[in-house]
């Protein structure tokens, strides 16, 4: 199966899909360049947001809660945004990938700009605004989803070339980690969405591709991405039946790859789960 280019090449870093009928459709981030997209149909807007967009979902009351480069950020219902506390003053670490569990926190993880092993960790943030450190030892925080029974998280440190599953409780977080797959050929697991079926869909940094593990990690489908540097996917349309992916150009050679930072979709045959909006 192979992906349809939905946009030009327009992102830097594009990364973190989310579907949500709150804001009318899909947005995603161009991340180190600091902007949240917004696909209409007939033009992407663009809003810039601060030095990092790292991640963005939809919030209960709306507007969204977003990822930025220390910590996190409210986007009220009207559009303005408040910066939270930052969470650390060091400037070689930032946030990059997040989502929100059953409950309606938000989990979001670090990485240091070197991806030095071990200096990153991964952060929830809960409605009434506090955030605590729910995982350390992280070297690239990546992708993280839940089963649709909310009893398992499915989470990437891409450095382990790895998708980790842990059993989840909704008070105490996440225990027994295991691993659910090891990619092949050195492959480095980014963004990841479970689908309605509770299959996990990884996006293949360095594959060009979208991979689908069933839950006993068995390879179920490949998506084939014509942009090298494959960051993220998501479900969204109508029916959530289409598989948005997003690109990189970070470290590409664009005269090689030049539809690196595009927006591609595929058709997959399987639904995604509507989106968990924040709580606060």
């Amino acid at each position: 199966m192979r992906a349809e280019q939905i946009t030009d090449p327009i992102a830097f870093h594009g990364e973190g899909p989310v579907w949500s009928p709150s804001w009318g459709g899909l947005r995603w981030v161009d991340m180190l360049a600091g902007d949240i997209l917004t696909l209409r149909s007939d033009r992407v807007e663009r809003r810039h947001v601060g030095d990092v967009a790292a991640a963005v979902r939809p919030r209960s009351r709306g507007g969204a809660v977003i990822g930025v480069e220390r910590g996190f950020a409210l986007e009220s219902e009207a559009g303005e945004i408040t910066a939270l506390s930052e969470l650390w003053s060091e400037s070689d670490i930032r946030m990059n990938d997040g989502g929100c569990d059953p409950q309606g926190n938000f989990w979001c993880g670090s990485m240091a700009y070197d991806q030095r092993a071990g200096a990153a960790s991964l952060y929830r943030l809960s409605p009434d605004g506090r955030a605590e450190v729910m995982l350390e030892d992280v070297t690239i925080s990546n992708g993280i989803d839940w089963s649709p029974d909310g009893s398992l998280v499915y989470y990437n440190d891409t450095a382990t070339q790895q998708i980790a599953v842990f059993d989840f409780d909704p008070v105490e977080g996440l225990s027994g980690r295991r691993v659910l797959v090891e990619l092949p050929d050195g492959g480095l697991p980014d963004g990841l969405t479970v689908d309605a079926e509770g299959c996990v869909w990884t996006a293949v940094a360095n594959g060009g591709a979208v991979h689908r593990y069933r839950a006993d990690g068995t390879l179920d489908g490949i998506v084939e991405v014509a942009a090298g540097k494959t960051t993220a996917c998501t479900f969204g349309g109508e029916n959530l039946d289409r598989l948005f992916i997003t690109s990189s150009q970070e470290d590409v050679d664009t005269s090689a790859d030049p539809l690196a930072g595009a927006l591609f979709a595929a058709e997959v045959g399987v639904t995604g789960q509507p989106v968990r909006p924040f709580a606060g």
